[in-house]
């Protein structure tokens, strides 16, 4: 995440660079699904959580999830330049809550399905609404919550309806035994061969003349032939263009929200834990401690993605230029192995596990009342 946001998006040649050719619009993705495991791993593991547990886990999670979108809202008003995504992933999480009690197969199959038909909605429904006005919601949008829940929803650069792909897939993984080492082989493969067949069969469509000249036709494409290909292959901001050509939805492209890329990015990420996961294993021989303080950034990233944002605003250290990308990625992980250390939660994650367990315990009292 902090490459795409810090490293530049070219390369000494004038083409793509390798960060961003890398993780442009995976680093999001991945996101997204850790959001889904983390949702099913606070909802019971591998044993959903039923009845008044659910309902009082439910609301404690519904008020953890509109603090983030809050943090989001005050984040998304400082001059940091980037697409701040946590009011959609306070969003996103109030989204997942309906589907809490569901298995891994049911998830899995939900997650299939949405990807595909979520996209084709979002298609239908876009040429019917306004534009977006910026690329982070801000406290100012609050004033008009028709506009700002359209962009949450369908216009923004991280659009729930389709996202919720992501984090119905996360769901699914979290309600596996992730500590079993053949889950973390199949979480592993089955994420790479997804994001391989999604990309071969994406680019033999894109391949075909007919799918090229409609793309080039489309009233929102300024580009044509190898151009309009490179211009994709940087990416979108969000969504694919609604001029009229459904061929867009064939592409691959990082932020554009369609069938293809929401696989290939389930895939990716799905690829990514599992190799984090098959990694902590062999590494624990060495002790669990020391790989709790050698991945503790991995416990805190809403704190240390709030800081990476906050270091991105031009008054705020290190300056703006890209070989500053390694005082990114060593002050967020030196916090993190510092508190993990401590055996202390990030200050955000404390805040928020302090404010949804007490809503919980309140549902929970209650209940016993009644």
């Amino acid at each position: 995440m902090m490459a795409t946001h810090v490293l530049s998006e070219t390369g000494a040649d004038g083409t793509i660079s390798f960060a961003q050719s890398l993780a442009g619009g995976r680093a999001s993705a991945l996101f997204a699904v850790l959001a889904g495991v983390s949702l099913a791993l606070m909802t019971g593991r591998t044993h959903p959580v039923t009845g008044r547990e659910r309902a009082a886990r439910s609301v404690g999670l519904a008020a953890r999830a509109l603090l983030v979108a809050l943090l989001g809202l005050i984040l998304g008003d400082l001059e940091s330049g980037l697409a701040v995504i946590l009011t959609y992933y306070g969003l996103l999480f109030l989204c997942g809550l309906p589907f809490i009690g569901l298995g891994p197969r049911a998830l899995f199959a939900l997650a299939a399905g949405w990807l595909v038909m979520a996209p084709l909605l979002s298609q239908l429904i876009r040429p019917e609404l306004p534009p977006r006005r910026t690329e982070s919601p801000t406290f100012g949008q609050l004033a008009d919550p028709g506009q700002l829940l359209g962009e949450l929803l369908f216009t923004g650069y991280y659009p729930v309806l389709p996202w919720l792909a992501y984090l119905l897939a996360g769901m699914a993984l979290g309600r596996l035994d992730l500590g079993r080492r053949r889950v973390q082989v199949w979480t592993a493969a089955a994420g790479g061969a997804s994001a391989l067949t999604a990309t071969l069969v994406s680019a033999a469509f894109t391949r075909r003349p007919g799918v090229m000249a409609a793309l080039r036709a489309d009233p929102a494409t300024e580009e044509s032939g190898p151009e309009l290909l490179d211009r994709i292959g940087y990416g979108m901001f969000g969504n694919t263009p609604t001029g009229g050509a459904w061929e867009w939805l064939l592409v691959v492209a990082p932020h554009s929200a369609t069938p293809f890329d929401l696989a290939q990015t389930i895939g990716s990420a799905l690829l990514v834990i599992g190799l984090c996961l098959l990694a902590v294993g062999a590494l624990a021989p060495t002790g669990e401690r020391f790989v709790a303080v050698l991945f503790g950034a991995g416990a805190m990233t809403l704190t240390l993605y709030s800081l990476h944002v906050v270091m991105k605003t031009p008054e705020v250290w290190p300056p703006e230029r890209p070989d500053t990308y390694v005082w990114h990625v060593l002050v967020v992980l030196a916090i993190g192995s510092a508190y993990a250390a401590a055996r202390r939660p990030g200050p955000l994650e404390g805040l928020a596990s302090l404010a949804s367990g007490a809503v919980v315990r309140a549902g929970r009292h209650q209940k016993r009342d009644l």
